[in-house]
């Protein structure tokens, strides 16, 4: 650009690139680069809503026995587009790791590093890993608990839209079994770690009723982090969804339709749809004894309020809703129960097709997840 042209106007143009050329312009001057490099330049790209979109999908290579990834990007070439991802040593390292989430095109991933002088049963403590695949750095965070028999945790992640700060929740509950009735104190415990600080701290105020339990399935929308949870009645369990405001860090309790609130607690999990809420719903169709999931919607700004836009049928075996694209259109696996081994597949709502993305060998356990190209690790993030 032509130093004739005023900085704020550089700045502007700047701003509008996708990721891959900015990262190269951080070469160009001491002014770019620190442009580039700058918080408020970051959030500001960040928030722009129209980066490209991927899908990554990572699954268990039955015959090479290892987990392996593999990224689309999410438009009308999809499966022309595909790419595998450099994984920084954090990732590699990460064993029985699972993808807590996506946020502002991070990805949060929990799990454990084996020990460099512990056999391959003596796992140290927990540990989650912020990547973010479009800039290739990524942080390892230690978590602060290692549970004991009677506990279990449940881990949210997201990025506040405010602050763009990414923020990782930890919940430490009771497990189902424990007596709700007996003096055991700290039924539910819970701490957020903040990326700007590297610190955990303890959340003490509008902690949920002792006798709600949160689940793995989260999802974040703006800036609520979403959960499965249940309520543990007397004689059975009611469903319901718990939120974490990233904002002012309350929790908070989102009711379901009594279709939802009354169906068994294993069979529902949470996703995101177009920007919304979306909640799956498992059964098993009477009539023609197949796998179905339901897709329900929560109307937008509308809280408690649920949609039913349409069931999928497995076409044999079982099947889940790993996600959606950008389209709307679910992303399914499909697993032969006799052999052991898994699908992924499209399904078109319309014309109830299901059509298999063939992106691989004998596999099996799928997990998909989106996310955005942002700039968030740039400066001088350690891998």
């Amino acid at each position: 650009m032509s130093d004739q042209i005023p900085f704020h106007i550089q700045e502007d143009i700047i701003k509008r690139l996708p990721v891959k050329p900015l990262l190269q312009f951080r070469s160009v001057s001491k002014a770019w680069k620190s442009l580039i490099d700058s918080s408020e330049f970051i959030a500001a790209h960040s928030a722009r809503h129209t980066h490209p979109q991927h899908l990554l999908v990572k699954y268990e290579d039955l015959v090479e026995t290892e987990d392996k990834y593999v990224s689309f990007i999410d438009n009308d070439t999809f499966l022309q587009q595909r790419f595998v991802p450099t994984l920084p040593f954090s990732v590699k390292s990460l064993n029985l790791s699972t993808i807590v989430g996506s946020s502002h095109g991070l990805l949060c991933l929990y799990g454990y590093h084996w020990g460099p002088e512990t056999s391959h049963r003596s796992l140290k403590s927990p540990k989650s890993v912020l990547w973010n695949p479009s800039v290739r750095k990524s942080v390892v965070v230690d978590m602060p608990n290692l549970v004991c028999g009677g506990e279990v945790t449940a881990v949210g992640f997201g990025v506040c839209p405010v602050t763009t700060d990414p923020k990782i929740v930890e919940i430490t509950q009771l497990r189902s079994w424990v007596d709700l009735e007996s003096e055991t104190s700290d039924f539910w415990k819970a701490k957020v770690y903040t990326l700007s600080s590297r610190k955990w701290r303890n959340i003490s105020s509008n902690l949920p009723s002792k006798s709600i339990r949160v689940t793995w399935s989260q999802v974040v929308i703006d800036r609520f982090i979403y959960w499965c949870a249940y309520h543990m009645l007397t004689i059975h369990t009611h469903n319901l969804i718990m939120s974490f405001d990233m904002t002012d860090e309350n929790f908070r309790v989102v009711d379901l339709p009594y279709s939802l609130a009354d169906h068994p607690q294993t069979d529902l999990s949470v996703s995101k749809l177009r920007d919304a809420l979306a909640m799956l719903q498992y059964s098993t169709n009477t009539e023609t004894d197949k796998h179905v999931c339901s897709v329900w919607m929560m109307e937008h700004g509308v809280q408690s309020s649920f949609t039913k836009l349409f069931t999928i049928s497995a076409p044999h075996g079982s099947m889940a809703v790993l996600g959606f694209r950008k389209s709307g259109q679910p992303i399914i696996e499909v697993k032969d129960d006799l052999a052991e081994s898994s699908d992924l597949a499209v399904y078109d709502s319309n014309s109830k097709h299901i059509k298999d993305l063939e992106i691989c060998g004998i596999t099996n356990s799928f997990r998909v997840i989106s996310y955005t190209e942002t700039l968030i690790f740039i400066p001088s993030v350690r891998m």
